[in-house]
């Protein structure tokens, strides 16, 4: 076999965009592992998983809401809720209850105990502005450019027409 040395080599600049390195995505992947990874220790002591503490954050803002609501806000399939709010339910800290108006609808109502782990969850924020060892008001302007790029991002998703 001999090696084909026809194709031109493409100069460093048109190489380095495919670089792991340079890729905005593997930056926000990976960003988002650390960030798991820093709160598991926390949520252990709550006895949450990190998709379960982002599910309790919703339903702290807001009781009551249907699974597909919850689910929007997580921008997640409502059907892979269901694993993760029966663990919930197991645990004593949400009641899942069908509408009397319409049975194919769930509302997610906090227990007691749902409502008193707030209490406790209170200084994981804290926690992690500390681990991230960033000023609060520069982890704010980042928040504010990620909501925009998926704001971005989201828009591209749809097509011109509608």
């Amino acid at each position: 076999m001999s090696v084909d040395d026809s194709r031109p080599i493409a100069p460093v600049a048109e190489r380095s965009h495919l670089l792991l390195a340079n890729q905005l995505c593997f930056s926000l992947h990976s960003t988002s592992l650390m960030m798991t990874k820093v709160y598991k220790p926390l949520l252990q002591a709550l006895h949450l998983t990190y998709p379960q503490y982002l599910a309790m954050l919703v339903l702290w803002e807001e009781d009551g809401l249907t699974v597909s609501d919850l689910s929007a806000r997580l921008l997640t399939d409502p059907g892979s809720m269901t694993p993760l709010l029966k663990r919930l339910e197991a645990e004593g800290l949400i009641m899942r209850t069908r509408s009397r108006d319409d049975e194919r609808v769930v509302r997610l109502v906090l227990t007691d105990a749902g409502k008193a782990l707030r209490q406790e969850a209170e200084n994981i924020p804290a926690c992690i502005l500390a681990a991230c060892g960033i000023a609060q008001q520069k982890l704010e302007a980042l928040q504010g450019e990620l909501l925009t790029l998926r704001s971005q991002l989201q828009t591209s998703l749809t097509p011109p027409d509608q």
